[in-house]
Order: C-alpha cells, then sequence, then structure tokens
C-alpha cells in the first residue's frame, strides 16, 4: 500500500509539473483551470495525509505558506555584474566599435527586452531548484527561495538534457493586470496603493509570508544560463534549451545580424513598449558568440560583451494645482507639486518634487501653470519646464513659505546650501517622530516590530516624544492601540529590551545628532570611550579625528548643550542602554597592515569604502584621509580623479586595485 500511495504522489508531481510547462512555457494550456485545481488539491490532500513523502520541489509548495523571518546572506559563485547603459544610438556605435577592435571581426548579437523588475539567481541540481539569491551588491544577496518557489513562471522541476548544475539568471516582475489588482485589494482595506510593479515586485520578494507572496502573482522572464562550462556556442542557443528544460524565456528577444538590426528592434520597442502587459525600461543587447563573449571579458563592473539601451524619460504636461511643502527627519523642508494626475510611463503621477526654493526659483513657477513632467529613470516624476504660451496673465509666482507648515517656526537657510530647515527640532512633530523612527531603524537600535504607523500612534497618544520613552513603554499602554494584539504588545517590548545590548556606535547614530551618519559615530566611538567624553569634547578636539570637520564638530557640541538631549541621554543610561565602548567591540584579525598606511578613492566595486577602512584597521593598518608622503597605499576604484594624480606625481606610493588590496590581507 505505501508503495503504491508514493507512486500516486509521484505520478501527481509529475503530471502537475508538465501541466505547469504547458501552461508557462509553451502557452499551450493542455487541462482546464478547474481540472489542475482538482488535482492539485488531490495532490495536497495526499501529501497532507502521507508526510513522509515530503519533496521540496513538490507543486503544492507554489501556495506558499513558509514564514522566513531572516533571509540569510548568500555568496554568488558567479559575480552577478551590472550593465553599462547606451542612450543614444552614437553609444551604441562606439559599443560596437570596442567590440570590432578587440575581436577583429564582425559580431552577431541577441536582443531582449529589458524587464522592469528585480535580478534573481537560481541554482538548478541535478533538474530540482536548489536555491534562489536575490542580486544584492552582485557579490552576495538574500536568500529567497522558498518564495520564489510560489511564482509559477520558475520551474521547480526540469525536464529534458539539461546539465548536472547550473545557474539560471532572470528578472522577477509583476505585470500591469496583476498590479492592478493588489492595488484594488490594498484600496478594498483602506490601505495606499503601490507605487508601481518594479519596486512592488521586488519588495514582494522579501515578504515573510511566502503564501502572501504567492498572492501577488508575480511573474519572471529568464535570460543568462550560467555554469562552468557548457557545450552550446551562442547565448540564442542557450536561450533555447533553456526553454527546452521548462524556463519561461522572453518571447520578444531576438537574433540580429548586426547592429543595424539591434537599432530596428530597439526603434520598435520604443514605440510599441506600451503595448506589453509589463514594464520594461529599454533593451538589453549581447554579443552572441560564447567564444566572443570570453574574449571580450568583464571590466570592473560590467560584461564588455553586453550594454543596456535605456529608453529616454517620457514626457507629459499637466497643470499645477498647488505647491505644498512636507518636513523631514532632520528639519529638512521639502517643496512638492500637486499636479493634475496625468499618465505617464504607464502610471498616474499626481506628485512631482521640487527639492528646493532654487529650483522653483529656477523653473519660474507661477500658480496653475502647465509644466512637463517626466520621470528620472522611469520612476521619480519631476518638474522639467513649464508651458509659458499657456500661462494665466495674472498668475502670480511661487513663494516659498517663511515658517514651518507643521509648527509654525519660523524657517532658516543656511549659508550656502540650498534646503530651508525648520530649527524646531525637539518639538515639530514630523521631526519628533521622525528621529523615533530613525532610533528604531535597522542600521540603527534595529527594534523589531516597532513601525512607523506604531510611533504615531504612539506619538498621538503622547507615550512616546523622544528615544529614552520606549524604554518606559509598558505591554499595558500598548494594548489599547488600534490593530495591536497581545503577541505584537510583547513582541514590541521584547525587542525594546533587546536593543539594550545594541553597541555604542549604533546607539550614537540612532540618538540623532544632526550630520552624524553610521561612519561618523564608528570614528566618534574609536576615538571616545563612552557618551560622556563625548559630550565634554570641545570643538576643537573633535576635529583632531580623522575625517571630523567644523560642521560635524559644532553640530555634535550644540547637541550636547541642550538640556532636554543630556537628559534624554541620562535616562537612555538609567535604562541600560550601551553609552559606552565595550572590550572587544573592533577586535583585531592579524598584524599584515602594522605600519602600513591607506587610502580609497574613486567608485569602489569589490567593497564599500566603509568596510575598506574596517579591513584595514582590523589587520593593523591605518587610514589616512588625503595624499601624502606618508601615504604607502592608494587603492583605486574607477573613475578616479585628482588623488590618482597627486600620487603619481609624488612617486614613491603605491598605486593598487581593489583585489591587490584584498591579496594584501590573504583573503
Amino acid at each position: 500500500m505505501p508503495e503504491n500511495i508514493q507512486q500516486k504522489i509521484e505520478a501527481l508531481r509529475k503530471e502537475i509539473h508538465q501541466h505547469n510547462y504547458s501552461y508557462y512555457t509553451l502557452d499551450e494550456p493542455t487541462i482546464s483551470d478547474f481540472e489542475f485545481d482538482m488535482k492539485l488539491k488531490e495532490l495536497q490532500d495526499l501529501e497532507t495525509q502521507f508526510p513522509q513523502y515530503f519533496d521540496a520541489n513538490s507543486p503544492t509548495l507554489r501556495v506558499g505558506g513558509q514564514v522566513t523571518k531572516v533571509f540569510p546572506t548568500v555568496q554568488h559563485q558567479f559575480r552577478m555584474y551590472s550593465l553599462d547603459n547606451s542612450y543614444d544610438f552614437n553609444d551604441l556605435d562606439e559599443w560596437e566599435k570596442r567590440l570590432r577592435r578587440t575581436l577583429d571581426v564582425p559580431s552577431e548579437f541577441v536582443a531582449e527586452l529589458k524587464y522592469d523588475g528585480a535580478s534573481i539567481s537560481i541554482l538548478y541540481e541535478n533538474g530540482k531548484l536548489k536555491e534562489a539569491v536575490t542580486r544584492g551588491d552582485g557579490f552576495q544577496g538574500d536568500e529567497i527561495t522558498s518564495n520564489v518557489r510560489t511564482i509559477s513562471a520558475i520551474p521547480m522541476q526540469l525536464y529534458g538534457d539539461y546539465p548536472e548544475r547550473f545557474f539560471m539568471r532572470g528578472e522577477i516582475y509583476l505585470t500591469h493586470e496583476n498590479f492592478d489588482k493588489i492595488n484594488a485589494r490594498r484600496a478594498d482595506e483602506g490601505l495606499d496603493p503601490f507605487m508601481n510593479p518594479r519596486n512592488t515586485a521586488s519588495g514582494s520578494l522579501k515578504i515573510q509570508d511566502s503564501a502572501e507572496v504567492r498572492k501577488r502573482g508575480l511573474s519572471a522572464a529568464m535570460y543568462q544560463f550560467v555554469a562552468e562550462k557548457t557545450d552550446a556556442e551562442t547565448h540564442w542557443e542557450l536561450l533555447q534549451k533553456a526553454k527546452s528544460w521548462g524556463f519561461s524565456i522572453s518571447g520578444q528577444a531576438k537574433q540580429c545580424k548586426n547592429i543595424e538590426e539591434v537599432k530596428e528592434f530597439i526603434n520598435h520597442w520604443e514605440e510599441n513598449r506600451h503595448i506589453l502587459p509589463f514594464d520594461i525600461d529599454g533593451i538589453v543587447v549581447k554579443v552572441n558568440s560564447l567564444a566572443q563573449q570570453r574574449t571580450l571579458g568583464y571590466t570592473a563592473k560590467s560584461p564588455r560583451w553586453a550594454t543596456a539601451h535605456k529608453y529616454k524619460a517620457e514626457k507629459a504636461e499637466t497643470e499645477l494645482l498647488a505647491v505644498t511643502y512636507q518636513v523631514g527627519r532632520t528639519g529638512a523642508i521639502t517643496p512638492v507639486a500637486n499636479l493634475s494626475p496625468v499618465l505617464l510611463a504607464g502610471t498616474v503621477v499626481k506628485r512631482a518634487s521640487l527639492h528646493n526654493e532654487d529650483i522653483i526659483r529656477k523653473l519660474d513657477l507661477h500658480q496653475n501653470d502647465f509644466v512637463y513632467v517626466e520621470k528620472g529613470g522611469e520612476i521619480i516624476p519631476k518638474i522639467v519646464g513649464v508651458n509659458l504660451s499657456r500661462r494665466q496673465a495674472d498668475s502670480a509666482e511661487i513663494q516659498y513659505i517663511r515658517n514651518c507648515p507643521e509648527c509654525g517656526t519660523e524657517l532658516v537657510r543656511v549659508e550656502d546650501q540650498a534646503i530651508h530647515f525648520c530649527p524646531n527640532e525637539l518639538h515639530c512633530p514630523p521631526q519628533v517622530i521622525g528621529r523615533m523612527i530613525h532610533y528604531v531603524s535597522r542600521k540603527a537600535l534595529n527594534i523589531e516590530n516597532l513601525g512607523s504607523e506604531t510611533i504615531e500612534q504612539l506619538y498621538r497618544e503622547k507615550l512616546i516624544e523622544n528615544p529614552a520613552d520606549f524604554y518606559a513603554l509598558t505591554k499595558e499602554q500598548l494594548l489599547p492601540l488600534e490593530r495591536m494584539a497581545e503577541k505584537s504588545a510583547q513582541n514590541i517590548i521584547k525587542g525594546i529590551e533587546d536593543s539594550k545590548k545594541v553597541p555604542f556606535e549604533k546607539v550614537l547614530f540612532g540618538i540623532g545628532i544632526k550630520h552624524v551618519g553610521e561612519t561618523v559615530a564608528k570614528k566618534l566611538v574609536k576615538n571616545f570611550n563612552s557618551i560622556n567624553e563625548l559630550m565634554n569634547t570641545k570643538v576643537e578636539e573633535l576635529v583632531q579625528v580623522e575625517d571630523i570637520g567644523v560642521k560635524i564638530a559644532e553640530s555634535i557640541t550644540e547637541f550636547f548643550r541642550n538640556p532636554e538631549n543630556i537628559l534624554m541621554i541620562e535616562r537612555l543610561k538609567s535604562y541600560g542602554v550601551q553609552l559606552e565602548k565595550t572590550s572587544g567591540s573592533s577586535a583585531m584579525l592579524s598584524n599584515t597592515l602594522q605600519h602600513k598606511t591607506f587610502l580609497f578613492t574613486g567608485k569602489l566595486s569589490l567593497f564599500t569604502r566603509e568596510d575598506a577602512e574596517d579591513m584595514v584597521e582590523k589587520h593593523g593598518g591605518k587610514n589616512i584621509s588625503a595624499v601624502s608622503k606618508n601615504l604607502n597605499y592608494l587603492v583605486v576604484g574607477e573613475k578616479a580623479g585628482s588623488k590618482l594624480k597627486k600620487a603619481q606625481q609624488i612617486g614613491t606610493i603605491e598605486i593598487i586595485d581593489e583585489q591587490q588590496f584584498l591579496d594584501l590581507l590573504e583573503v
């Protein structure tokens, strides 16, 4: 009997996988939706009844249900490079000329739609989906396998002569139809709509409950086969093989004999992209020959054998209804243009940032002007001009406000800065709320379950006014809040209690001293053992710390001159928050770089500048801030400028790239 049950389960799985392949890959459904659902339910019932036959790639797992609290970080075996962009045919011609100079022979190409979604890398072993990882920074990403299994267009079991082990890269996206369905559901629930399909697709992949991911109706198109080796000779051949194995491949991709055919493809889809049921933001062009791809290789960040032709932002004309003003966490005032709704690049635009008073003056905005709106990078709307021919004769010039729209305090504009600020930082509601949201954020105290809505509720109920008030909260105070269950209240109290273990540098960043970001907070903690030491330090002492200028030093001393801030600090201390350095917080890894000085310049691609400087210090070296004869190594990234020239002039400084730096560490 058990053998018969196991055979039945395996036969159903195989049949359902085949129906998925016919529906999503071949676009040739072989049974009705009702029949498919009945077979899936039959399999679910059998798997529930006989859990000993569990299979991680069963089609029933597409319904989701797995909850992932933390998405582990996974190193990519093969780096996920970004693409260089071209915006006109001159750029494309220059790229093709560079190819010819390297190859000495013409190339054929594959042109593909550049889907506007989230990149993914999926590992397959023995025909089964093993692991799915986001692009991340190209070197490592988040493992989101349970969420990716819910996407019907991604096969969990392959067919045919697939390799034993390989990665398939692709784009996860939302169709316009499914995006509209999501927003319709949100409207029914009284929630704000999502802004665009791309951000929604990307955000959906990080939802903790895979059953919720399933409800989003994500789609996928795979575009790159990656493995140690392949018998194929062209990229096009690999795409066709991938399709035969069960992958959804773009039906619009095209082989092009030369760059002229590529241009025809680009022109065609620039005119017709809005008839597609999903968003694209350009065309990806790849050299078809895999042998030529290997010859061309990579730059520090991009393959030389591929480029992305980005479509220019679309422009629309609409009426300026009003200019309103938002107050940020730091008190910065941002003017916002409220517009008559206009369809632009597939979404309805109602608002656009005007950034500051200088932009308003430069545009010479008047009331009820008809303005031209563009989407920068197809996402952020901005006003790029005014149709003066439609301006009314009596239309008044837009005047920038002089008082805070939230608390009425007179605004200040710092000399040499374009931004106006509200100086009432301790009592202006958006600043107070913003500072507390910042305090609980992931990079600061990382207090889970305390979202912005909950913090706003707590502030409205006069339960919190500054970060120290979090530690006085009780479960009984939280329970009466809207949509607050006992378990949620318990989790919040636990998260607050756990935050007392967060190290000093994160607390210093979290309390929100103006101009003290993550990096500055770390520098300060390396030089001052406690908040008391920092509080009693003068400007002239602070500027002796590397990378601390007069502006930052004055901001720090001004913060500690305020009695309310001092009281908050004393209360944080009394609750047990870490406000002094603990032993071992910056443990040395080696003395490999002892007595050596380093400076990093240009755009780094293998690590962040902060991580690089941290590596120097943990291996006994020292970071310095300027090129001089005291510098031993200048580590050069892309587009290095004046520092590189100066180092070359001095002549005694060793100039190395990022990989050579890692080699010094024997990483």
